[in-house]
């Protein structure tokens, strides 16, 4: 009977520990994302549209945050469910086991958004899911008034159509925030995106790679991180390593898994920028991201840009002439750019992000791939010369 007991107890704790997550994305790097979710071996993995969706269990969560360079922020998912009117919204998130991670001195932030559906409003649809959570733990508490005086677990949800989605954010700040950036120039590259550059550039780190705009140094950072194979999340904090339910253990073990997995090399990494502010806060970055050793920055023109070898690939972000630059300014610069590159041999490869819709005209030659991405809101082309 003990056996039989112990068997159940122990299939009770492997199915409490599974946890459905999603990833919110960039559009255009679902793929990509997807790509670094399965190298950590995680079953179920699926991309959609904006978002990766897979299983695990409690220990993947700090994996998750520590290890994805391409992910907004890791989600877990609560459940989902038809919710027509206010009155379903509100069943449908007070049947949620919300008290298997919510303890009754929690703080339980709630912020969504809604889309084609009849629930429009989206602050009532926040007041809604805010009290039937409340009553959720309430009655599961005892407790007529939660005093939420403790950590946070920031709920979200998602109302798309008749289907609502309930979620918790593990992350807290976004997990584009490296902890490196201090502050940026005009119109910075969200790190996320410039990660999902260099990987879709399938850089391994054998070769040099330059970044001749490369503003306050966001993307030759992320390569070196790439190179190293260096976690992203080593050093900054996220939200969930103060709940309560999850065992700090599961922390320690994935930063102690990430840093065995990094390696040791130099790598040819460099970026220039023709604003000497721009390229001395590179510098700097690289040093908060202690890859300083391995990345070179200096005032350089781009228009002027050339290095020596037979190989190699510039991934870079020029502006666009949409909020730095006039259109006609950037189209000169693009021009003469084009010109610079043309000297290069055939051998380097060039991955340039730009909105602007008539940069393959103004650059002077048509590329041999193009992938849609999108900068915030800006929607863009990676081009790609191969």
């Amino acid at each position: 009977m003990e056996a039989v007991q112990d068997r159940l107890c122990t299939k009770e704790k492997v199915f409490m520990s599974e946890l459905q997550f999603i990833i919110p994305t960039l559009f255009g790097l679902e793929g990509v994302c997807a790509d670094e979710v399965r190298r950590l071996e995680l079953p179920e993995v699926r991309a959609e549209n904006g978002r990766v969706l897979c299983t695990g269990l409690e220990r993947d969560l700090p994996r998750l945050n520590l290890n994805i360079r391409t992910g907004e922020r890791v989600l877990i998912l609560l459940g989902s469910f038809p919710a027509r009117d206010f009155d379903a919204l509100f069943e449908g998130t007070k049947a949620l086991p919300w008290e298997r991670f919510i303890p009754k001195e929690g703080q339980f932030p709630v912020k969504g958004h809604s889309l084609n559906s009849n629930l429009r409003s989206v602050p009532a649809c926040q007041s809604i899911v805010k009290k039937a959570i409340a009553a959720r733990l309430g009655g599961r508490y005892g407790m007529n008034t939660l005093p939420e005086t403790g950590g946070v677990y920031q709920v979200q949800f998602a109302i798309m159509g008749d289907e609502a989605s309930l979620m918790l954010d593990t992350s807290g700040p976004g997990l584009h925030k490296r902890g490196y950036r201090a502050q940026g120039v005009a119109a910075p590259l969200r790190e996320t995106l410039a990660a999902g550059m260099v990987l879709l550039s399938r850089y391994k780190g054998r070769d040099p790679l330059c970044d001749p705009f490369c503003g306050s140094g966001t993307i030759p950072i992320e390569a070196a991180l790439i190179a190293k194979n260096r976690a992203p999340g080593l050093n900054r904090s996220f939200s969930a390593q103060k709940w309560t339910w999850l065992d700090k253990k599961y922390w320690l073990d994935a930063a102690g898994e990430s840093m065995d997995k990094e390696f040791d090399g130099e790598y040819e990494i460099w970026g220039g920028d023709i604003d000497p502010e721009a390229a001395a806060l590179a510098q700097h970055n690289a040093q908060l991201a202690e890859v300083e050793d391995l990345v070179r920055f200096e005032t350089a023109d781009a228009t002027r840009f050339h290095w020596g070898g037979l190989y190699g690939r510039v991934v870079t972000n020029p502006p666009y002439g949409e909020r730095v630059m006039e259109r006609r300014e950037a189209e000169e610069l693009y021009k003469a750019f084009g010109r610079a590159w043309n000297k290069f041999p055939d051998s380097w490869k060039l991955y340039l992000l730009s909105s602007h819709t008539e940069f393959e005209r103004t650059f002077g030659k048509w590329a041999d791939k193009k992938r849609k991405l999108y900068n915030g809101m800006l929607k863009c082309d990676l081009f790609m010369y191969l």
